[in-house]
């Protein structure tokens, strides 16, 4: 329950109980600040406060927009303030120190409006909405009041809140072909009741019915898959847009959004991948690589930000080439289209789906993402060595955590912190790319069963230790963590294909998607400012040169088909690890109060 505190004399005709009342407040009222204070105090202390002054005109959704978001412990708008329990006790020293000057010295005269000042000059962190045309006044007088309420019958707050439900930015699919109908979707569930988990989980629903119609392999099948997919990418859409205009974040609903989109994608390669096989073609190869360019991608663009999430003294010439180019209108458009993001690219899958064959969906895909991945990365890469930055720990350590080294290049990373010293600071990406590259290659161009990768596994663990063995503050040390991931997940990939024996590379597909899954939420609890994985989990999975060291030894120590067991065991076994942590740990933070967030997605 929600309450809010009527503060100074009502007006007449005013709606301001009403809109209240209409948001779920339950409504006081205080003669004077210090009746205020007095209301203030009797509110249990797990509920969500506000205090608004009785002669505020605006537009619902302006209050709205200031009293009810549940990302900020304050908040607060022209004649209105709001807190959160984790807000409360800043709220309730400034309340007690305006009372106790007996209104102050200021000339504002709204309760509301004091208590946000007196917040401000406390230092406290207080969010205020973008309003825009939005009005939110506290009129001084009747001829200023007739004037704010005209300018309330000039703008209709349903308009504006439609249009806010759509993601500032966006791709040009999305914005031009899904969301000038998906947010009246978006309307039409907030009307009903429904929660934009409801709406994500029937995005994943129809997204794994689309992946089974792909697997029938028949022509009607693909086509059924097609228009699943670009249904559920609608729904997809429409959680954030619902989300947006009913103000229903949560931490859980960011994890649930983030983590189906890849499940729902991944889900649909291997359901391809099926359809294909049905009809006598095998191309698990490039389901398998369509997944790792994929993830690999997505890690360069999760790595990159997070180096520089907080880095100062951004003087790059790269970075101000591309706000110019972003201020040529047809600039932007072809720039975000041609890194294929989602989109886009489900577009693309979805009309070749019904049209052409699994093979040339798949051939599209690697094309597509391999030419967007050349191009994102390299403009990152040019931005970093023409920028004068400064990393600070916490990049650091969030790069390190990326990274997901195990035990064994841990302990190679302590062992060679002197020798690590003495070295350029370009080297740590170059030490992790030449590692990467030699367990890959060694793996393609050796027979299935040497031991070869087995030695070039141990080389690259080394090699994993010595690229961490310091704090990750290079220009480039964005790149360790993607080049560990295209070492692993290519390392599994091509002992699969070597393999050569039905099932081996489903197998596969099973275990990087697991790893995947491990690493995306270790992105997510990052970004959520929640930490790393647990140290435990980390170890009981290996690490990435651990899990790479012993599919190595699996392939050397087993025969073709045994190897296929394996990897399905070890694929379940880190599924199972790796799902009932994070499912532990999210659905523990929603239930445990953490504060609420909302993930707008990568464009990618």
């Amino acid at each position: 329950m929600s309450t809010a505190i009527l503060t100074g004399q009502p007006v007449p005709g005013s709606s301001i109980e009403a809109d209240l009342r209409s948001l779920g407040f339950d409504l006081r009222t205080a003669a004077d600040a210090a009746e205020a204070e007095t209301l203030l105090a009797e509110v249990p202390g797990d509920e969500r406060v506000a205090l608004v002054d009785a002669r505020f005109v605006g537009h619902l959704h302006a209050l709205r927009l200031g009293l009810t978001d549940p990302r900020f412990p304050l908040a607060g708008i022209p004649g209105a303030v709001t807190a959160q329990p984790a807000g409360r006790q800043a709220l309730t020293r400034a309340m007690a120190r305006e009372n106790s000057a007996g209104g102050g010295t200021t000339l504002v005269d709204s309760l509301a409006d004091r208590i946000l000042t007196a917040l401000d000059a406390e230092g406290t962190g207080v969010h205020r909405p973008e309003l825009g045309s939005l009005v939110a006044a506290v009129p001084a007088d009747p001829q200023a009041r007739n004037e704010a309420r005209q300018a309330v019958a000039d703008v209709d707050d349903e308009a504006v809140r439609l249009k806010s439900a759509v993601k500032a930015r966006d791709g040009f699919f999305t914005t031009y072909c899904i969301s000038p109908y998906s947010r009246y979707i978006a309307r039409w569930c907030a009307r009903r009741g429904l929660t934009p988990n409801q709406v994500t989980t029937a995005s994943l629903i129809t997204a794994l019915i689309a992946a089974g119609c792909a697997a029938t392999g028949t022509r009607g099948g693909f086509v059924a898959a097609g228009v699943l997919l670009i249904a559920s990418f609608v729904l997809d859409c429409t959680d954030g847009q619902l989300a947006r205009y009913s103000l229903q974040y949560s931490t859980l609903g960011a994890w649930l959004d983030a983590t189906f989109d890849r499940a729902k994608e991944y889900a649909y390669y291997a359901g391809l991948a099926l359809g294909a096989a049905r009809g006598g073609d095998d191309v698990w190869a490039l389901a398998l690589g369509a997944m790792v360019l994929q993830t690999c991608r997505h890690v360069v663009d999760f790595s990159f930000n997070e180096a520089n999430h907080d880095a100062t003294a951004n003087t790059s010439p790269t970075a101000a080439l591309s706000d110019k180019l972003d201020s040529v209108g047809w600039t932007v458009w072809l720039r975000r289209m041609i890194v294929l993001p989602i989109g886009e690219r489900w577009a693309m899958i979805a009309v070749l789906t019904a049209v052409t064959t699994p093979r040339i969906t798949f051939y599209a895909l690697l094309i597509g993402c391999a030419f967007a991945a050349t191009y994102t990365t390299a403009g990152r890469v040019l931005r970093s060595l023409t920028r004068k930055a400064r990393r600070t720990d916490r990049a650091a350590a969030a790069l390190a955590d990326l990274a997901d080294s195990g035990p064994l290049a841990q302990g190679l990373a302590e062992a060679l912190k002197k020798p690590a010293r003495g070295l350029p600071g370009f080297t740590a990406p170059v030490i992790a790319l030449l590692g990467g590259l030699a367990v890959v290659l060694t793996a393609a161009l050796t027979d299935f069963g040497g031991p070869w990768p087995v030695v070039a596994a141990l080389g690259y663990a080394l090699t994993s230790g010595l690229a961490v063995a310091r704090p990750l503050k290079g220009a480039l040390d964005w790149l360790v963590p993607p080049f560990l991931r295209a070492a692993e997940y290519g390392t599994v990939l091509v002992l699969a294909a070597k393999a050569d024996v039905n099932g081996a590379l489903p197998a596969a597909f099973g275990l990087v998607a697991a790893v995947a899954y491990h690493h995306y939420d270790t992105v997510y609890r990052i970004r959520g400012d929640a930490g790393a994985p647990p140290a435990w989990l980390v170890r009981s999975i290996g690490g990435h040169e651990g899990r790479t060291l012993l599919v190595t030894v699996l392939a050397a120590l087993l025969t073709a088909s045994q190897f296929k067991v394996a990897l399905t065991a070890l694929a379940v076994a880190v599924a199972l690890v790796v799902l009932v942590e994070s499912i532990r740990f999210w659905v523990g933070a929603h239930q445990g109060g953490a504060p609420a967030v909302h993930d707008e997605g990568e464009t990618a």
